[in-house]
C-alpha cells in the first residue's frame, strides 16, 4: 500500500514546482519523508553547482508534504511559513537525496529537520522548515 500511496503523491507534484524538478518521493512513513532530486540543468545555478534555492524548494516540499500526511482533517492544509537552510558542501551531478523528520508538532504548528545529501551520503545541505496548519478555502 505504501508504494502506491508514494506513486500517487508523485503524480499529485507532477504538474508543479516538485514536478518541474524532477523531485520524487521515495518513501514515507510516520513524521517522515525520503525523496531524491537531480543536479541538473533545473536545478544548478549558473556556475554549475547546485543552486541554493533548489535545495531549499527541496526542503520546503519534504516539510510540507510531510506535514500533508500528518494532516487529520480533510479541511486544513499546510502552509510553509518559514525555510532556513545551510548548504554546506557544493554538488555539481548526480543526485541529491532528502531526508525530513517531524520534530515538533501541535494542532497548528510542525517543525521539520531536513538533510540533503549527495550519492556518498556526505551532508549537502541542512535545513529547517516551519509549516502553519490552515482551514482550507
Amino acid at each position: 500500500m505504501k508504494n502506491q500511496h508514494v506513486e500517487k503523491i508523485n503524480k499529485f507534484m507532477a504538474h508543479s514546482l516538485p514536478g518541474h524538478m524532477e523531485m520524487e518521493v521515495i518513501a514515507i512513513g510516520e513524521g517522515l519523508v525520503k525523496a531524491k532530486m537531480p543536479v541538473n540543468y533545473k536545478t544548478r545555478q549558473p556556475y554549475g553547482l547546485l543552486h541554493g534555492g533548489a535545495s531549499a524548494a527541496f526542503a520546503e516540499t519534504l516539510g510540507s508534504l510531510g506535514s500533508a500526511l500528518t494532516i487529520e482533517k480533510e479541511n486544513m492544509i499546510p502552509v510553509g511559513i518559514e525555510i532556513n537552510a545551510t548548504h554546506v558542501k557544493k554538488v555539481s551531478e548526480g543526485f541529491v537525496f532528502g531526508e525530513a523528520k517531524l520534530i515538533q508538532k501541535s494542532k497548528k504548528l510542525h517543525v521539520w529537520d531536513i538533510r540533503i545529501s549527495n550519492e556518498e551520503q556526505e551532508l549537502v545541505c541542512i535545513a529547517r522548515h516551519t509549516v502553519l496548519i490552515v482551514e482550507k478555502k
